[in-house]
């Protein structure tokens, strides 16, 4: 019996679509992918996002051709951990690099950074976006900013054409 919201919801997404999968580790590791997508093989930059769940059907259900190669899905309102993060970027970006898509959250920047930086050191080619459109919230007086929930989504879709 699966007690954990965010796990069902991997499990769930994969049975309905035979295109994704989740990757090796799961459901620690809860990074879903594209099926047809291989780090040797894919020549194209591939396009990875991700956060906290609870905001379904982001950020796995946005996955397929013209949108996301991969998703790495956070417990409810937390950003994934950064081993994951690593985890899902090692399992799909091939020589043509990796396009992180990141929302304006303290944990989401922190750990996608690290991620990223650590990814570069083992030689991979990534770039960061993050994304901060939020408007729900009154301008910005401190430090953190608007966040970036829907036009998220935009964004996936507008970078995956540009590559």
């Amino acid at each position: 019996m699966v007690t954990d919201v965010v796990t069902e919801f991997i499990e769930g997404l994969v049975e309905t679509f035979p295109g994704l999968q989740y990757l090796d580790g799961f459901p620690e590791v809860k990074v879903v992918l594209r099926a047809d997508v291989s780090s040797a093989t894919y020549g194209k930059v591939v396009v990875v996002s991700g956060g906290g769940s609870g905001h379904e059907p982001a950020h796995a259900g946005f996955l397929g051709e013209g949108m996301l190669t991969a998703a790495i899905c956070g417990d409810v309102f937390a950003s994934p951990p950064v081993d994951s993060i690593l985890a899902g970027i090692r399992a799909v970006t091939g020589p043509m690099g990796c396009l992180l898509i990141v929302k304006n959250y303290t944990g989401d920047r922190l750990n996608f950074g690290l991620a990223a930086e650590q990814a570069k050191s083992e030689g991979y080619k990534i770039e960061m976006v993050i994304v901060g459109d939020d408007c729900a919230l009154p301008p910005p007086r401190g430090i953190a900013g608007r966040r970036g929930l829907a036009g998220t989504i935009l964004v996936h879709k507008r970078l995956d054409l540009e590559r």
